[in-house]
């Protein structure tokens, strides 16, 4: 069934998106007066075809990973005088760079548009309340107290842990002080602490920002009572099973699920002695955890997993906004996503980011699974953040990119004509060296996960 999520949510995903940006595209060129010859969802073989009056050919094609517009163009052969005043390269300069910005921008208003849809239906949310700080963490030596809410992260509102967790992101690889206004446990004192930060997470490959400032959230009991395994992990491989209670873990009892987590985590590779208890009578099996992650990021992996318990309802809150509310809400998600996102790629060119965080197509994959399993307003959002990304990606200065002819078109308005073919032939090269080189980090970093 998963597979069947991953397969149909990737198709949905990349369908909608890569269709949206398009039909910019050829929104906006027929606004201004091009001829469209196709347009096409995917590459390769048609597998469905049709034409409208003006005579452009609509494709969708049997590989679904892009799309084009297809345009009159003199460069691309020869166009009949009588047409000439629909060809591409024909229009303005001012033209030309609204028909090519009009893509990245039906990205970021598609973005919008789910946005404004999950702020209406709206969603519920975990005070981030906090559960644990580590001895001597950076939380531990700014004073941040236990079962203290997390009001705002450098000063932006945080309404639950997700927010939270956004906001931190925002800061990896950076040095300076990073800003907790928080909520006094059993008051309505609000107080701020600082926590200093010196190249925080720089260049970690799965960064984890919560655990690094030794914050744990809180949450509710759960009994280490086994609810799922996965059938290639250490534990059913040892033969244990769903419904199984763990009682100690190497001598240490357990009594709460978070217990095994941690002692797990620390233990990547090693072996354990597990006291289960099933059907009222207790065994020890002896396995060794598998290990996934690379050097400060290894971590021991069981391959189990618990049902989630419940959470109390003064611990939950319910965030929805009204119709024009949530177009304020919508535009603040959309501006602050594609800022983080522009913000990331800069601290990947710098080094405060590790290129490992970089995505591919199987990665792509397995969100939109994931999220098409989980729901609605998860499937909505990630389509909401992969359509930022989408929008921001492709205004990169790069050429082949949209960006990359809009800068020639900027270039162009300034000297009063354009650079010459052979510079932009040779920009072109580049360009296509870095995209195919992006695509391959992005495609092994996909295979190095697996």
């Amino acid at each position: 069934m998963s597979a069947l999520y991953m397969i149909l949510g990737t198709l949905v995903a990349l369908g909608v998106l890569v269709t949206f940006h398009e039909f910019g595209h050829f929104w906006v060129a027929r606004r201004c007066g091009v001829k469209v010859l196709r347009f096409s969802v995917g590459f390769g073989r048609p597998l469905l075809r049709w034409h409208d009056r003006q005579g452009t050919e609509f494709v969708i094609a049997a590989i679904p990973l892009g799309g084009y517009v297809k345009m009159l163009d003199e460069r691309e052969g020869d166009v009949p005088e009588a047409l000439l005043g629909q060809s591409f390269n024909r229009k303005s300069v001012r033209q030309r760079f609204a028909i090519v910005a009009a893509g990245p921008l039906a990205n970021f208003l598609l973005a919008l548009l789910f946005f404004w849809l999950l702020a209406m239906l709206g969603s519920q949310q975990v005070r981030p309340v906090i559960g644990a700080v580590e001895a001597d963490s950076l939380a531990a030596r700014a004073g941040v107290p236990v079962g203290a809410e997390v009001l705002a992260v450098d000063g932006r509102a945080t309404l639950g842990w997700g927010e939270v967790n956004l906001q931190l992101i925002r800061r990896l690889g950076e040095s300076g002080t990073l800003r907790l206004r928080l909520l006094e446990p059993g008051s309505t004192l609000e107080v701020e602490r600082s926590l200093v930060l010196d190249g925080w997470l720089r260049g970690a490959e799965e960064p984890d920002p919560l655990a690094s400032l030794g914050i744990r959230p809180w949450r509710p009991q759960t009994a280490p009572l086994l609810a799922q395994l996965d059938p290639a992990g250490p534990a059913q491989a040892a033969g244990l099973r769903e419904g199984d209670l763990l009682k100690a873990l190497d001598g240490q009892a357990l009594d709460d699920w978070q217990q095994v987590v941690e002692a797990v985590r620390a233990r990547p590779g090693q072996r354990i002695a597990l006291q289960v208890e099933r059907d009222g009578r207790a065994f020890v099996v002896d396995l060794t955890l598998a290990a996934r992650g690379e050097g400060a990021a290894r971590a021991g992996y069981l391959g189990a997993g618990v049902a989630g318990g419940e959470w109390p309802a003064e611990m939950l809150r319910e965030v929805r906004h009204g119709p024009l509310d949530a177009v304020g809400e919508g535009l603040a998600r959309t501006w602050s996503m594609s800022l983080m996102t522009l913000d990331s790629i800069g601290k990947m060119l710098f080094g405060e980011l590790s290129v490992k965080n970089l995505s591919g197509p199987i990665t792509i994959a397995k969100v939109a699974g994931a999220s098409a399993q989980s729901g609605l307003g998860d499937f909505l959002s990630f389509l909401a953040y992969l359509s930022i990304s989408l929008g921001v990606l492709n205004l990169l200065p790069i050429p082949v990119l949209d960006g990359g002819h809009l800068l020639f078109y900027l270039v162009e308005w300034v000297r009063g004509r354009p650079l010459s073919e052979r510079v932009q032939a040779a920009g072109m090269q580049i360009g296509i060296s870095l995209v195919v080189g992006l695509m391959l980090l992005a495609l092994f970093n996909d295979l190095s996960r697996l």
